[in-house]
């Protein structure tokens, strides 16, 4: 094994044994907020995508639904809730899949973070990447989209007790007012350790996340 996919092996087994994960899915209607994200990128500087757009609405998530922020110990039957909003970011290299870190995702705008996420995935792939950009992580997003799929049940790194995942966004019919529209529907998802996380609070989380996503003018007038 390479020293990635040893390390990989490693995480994945302890996360398999360790925490009985939970998936929940749903889908958000991206079709008005890819009409923003193309005007934003219209406008130049670093490339705006869903994945950026996703660690803005996520760091407001953490923030209203904080037991999404927090870590679970149970040798001392403990919640460790954080007050900081790191997120890392599955990023598909050569060597194997690395996730480094967007570091207070929370204090940044969408600009900010698509120019974080520009240089950590060119450090990634570039062989570049330190051990310190690679861990402090409170959540993790992993986005399949660009590759295919409609549907995945992404593992949760612990310490973390969750994960946001996110698939292909493809035009479906959606029925309103007697009508049927076609819309650009993304399928999201989020798996989660049910031992800190209820399943209904998972449901109401993704809701938020796909509602946020519905709502790009809110979107673009936090940055």
């Amino acid at each position: 094994m390479s020293n990635i996919r040893r390390k990989t092996a490693e995480q994945m087994q302890l996360a398999w044994s360790t925490i009985p994960a939970v998936t929940q899915f749903d889908k958000a209607d991206i079709t008005d907020l890819e009409v923003l994200r193309k005007k934003m990128n219209a406008s130049g500087g670093a490339k705006v995508t869903v994945t950026a757009i996703l660690l803005k609405v996520l760091a407001s998530a953490l923030k209203k639904f904080p037991q999404f922020n927090a870590s679970i110990d149970m040798a001392n039957e403990e919640i460790i809730y954080k007050d900081y909003f790191h997120v890392g970011v599955a990023v598909d290299t050569e060597r194997g899949l690395l996730v480094p870190v967007v570091k207070d995702v929370n204090s940044k705008n969408i600009s900010e973070l698509a120019e974080d996420l520009n240089v950590i995935a060119e450090k990634a792939r570039d062989k570049k990447i330190r051990p310190e950009d690679l861990s402090g992580a409170c959540m993790t997003i992993t986005n399949l989209g660009g590759i295919g799929g409609y549907a995945f049940t992404p593992i949760v790194n612990p310490p973390e007790d969750a994960i946001l995942g996110d698939s292909r966004a493809s035009m479906e019919p959606v029925y309103s007012d007697d009508t049927f529209y076609a819309r650009l529907m993304m399928p999201v998802c989020v798996s989660y350790d049910p031992r800190l996380i209820d399943g209904a609070d998972a449901a109401r989380f993704l809701r938020w996340i796909c509602q946020a996503l519905e709502n790009p003018a809110i979107l673009a007038f936090e940055g």
